[in-house]
């Protein structure tokens, strides 16, 4: 698998750049491909090239923006016709295009993020319009929210989120979500799963600066739906990593009558690039079927010493009365690059319907 900046190849260019000459007759293909590779285009990663390419293009477009904004759609469609979609992430420089160029042209804009989106996502370029007209944004993102085109639908959700991943960030919507809450609210049955995960990762977004916002929603859609019970699930899954007490009762998770034995662990000592290796036993130990939701807590040792929690789910399903069974598990210590390992003395602690256990010590060696 190559590596993702390698989208923008001169066979892409090749094809995009006949693609926008056939629709724009003044544009000039080669001279168009020799000013995407002057300099230094080889150095660049694969946000610099897609940067790089949107302010070359904007060079050989019509300076008037909504003219642009109309070659642009033209431009796509003939992409359509051509069937020359197969990569669409490389065409992110349509909506940073808006971005870039559009943010005084409010109306042309908005316009052109419910064309462009139905082809490629624009969920972050629509950052800068929230930020510098609030209200107005907040209005079309409600009207975008009942649109007919599933894409529209999932922007008006995911371009909202207050804490949307390598995304500009939008301080007001995590000090106080409420002017999105319409949004949500309009999506919640919605029938594509692609917009209902959009509107399940904006609530475990909100629950990280307002859980009882979230909270409050969870308790007035249960029920609704068996889609919008998957929503409430999804959007409170940090709630129930945090073993929060009014969503483990929400789903009836309670610990009664749940016995953890034989907790072991196989690897007390640990190489970095090995596996820690535990077992244990669960016996519901009550009469009636039981929901558990099993987890495990590893307490990584960072590197000033102390310990810092990450959970990691096992399963959630329901157990018979008196029914028991062993769990063994490997934990990989492989290294990543998402995560440093610190060796020293680490933990490990079973978590069963929130309620954790004892925690084991065990430790990580070079």
């Amino acid at each position: 698998m190559g590596l993702i900046k390698d989208i923008y190849s001169v066979a892409f260019y090749e094809k995009f750049g006949q693609a926008v000459a056939e629709v724009h007759p003044t544009f000039d293909k080669h001279k168009f491909i020799e000013a995407i590779y002057e300099g230094d285009f080889g150095q660049k990663e694969w946000k610099d090239r897609m940067k790089h390419t949107t302010v070359v293009l904007h060079q050989f477009m019509p300076q008037n923006f909504p003219e642009a904004i109309s070659l642009l759609d033209k431009i796509i469609e003939n992409l359509k016709k051509n069937s020359f979609t197969d990569s669409n992430l490389a065409f992110i420089f349509f909506a940073d295009y808006i971005e870039m160029y559009g943010l005084d042209d409010f109306k042309t804009s908005t316009k052109a993020f419910v064309s462009i989106t139905q082809f490629i996502s624009c969920e972050f370029a629509v950052r800068p319009f929230i930020l510098k007209y609030k209200e107005e944004m907040t209005d079309e993102m409600t009207k975008w929210s009942l649109h007919e085109n599933h894409h529209v639908r999932r922007l008006a959700s995911e371009g909202s989120r207050s804490r949307l991943p390598w995304a500009m960030a939008i301080p007001y919507l995590k000090k106080d979500p409420a002017s999105i809450l319409p949004i949500l609210e309009n999506l919640k049955n919605d029938p594509s799963e692609y917009v209902r995960r959009s509107v399940a990762n904006n609530l475990n977004d909100i629950v990280k600066d307002n859980p009882q916002i979230v909270l409050k929603i969870a308790r007035n859609w249960k029920g609704h739906s068996k889609e919008t019970d998957g929503i409430i699930k999804h959007g409170c899954r940090t709630l129930l990593k945090q073993g929060h007490p009014e969503i483990l009762s929400h789903y009836g998770l309670e610990s009664t009558n749940i016995e953890l034995s034989s907790f072991e662990i196989k690897t007390p000592i640990v190489k970095i690039g090995d596996y820690l290796q535990f077992h244990f036993h669960l016996n519901n130990k009550n009469n009636e079927p039981k929901t558990i939701r099993l987890e495990y807590a590893v307490h990584y040792r960072k590197a000033k010493g102390h310990l810092a929690k990450k959970v990691f789910r096992i399963s959630e399903k329901i157990y018979l009365p008196n029914e028991t069974i062993k769990v063994e598990r490997n934990q990989s210590f492989k290294i990543i690059t998402t995560r440093v390992f610190h060796t020293g003395k680490h933990q490990l602690s079973i978590i069963i319907n929130g309620t954790e256990s004892e925690t084991l010590d065990f430790e990580l060696i070079e």
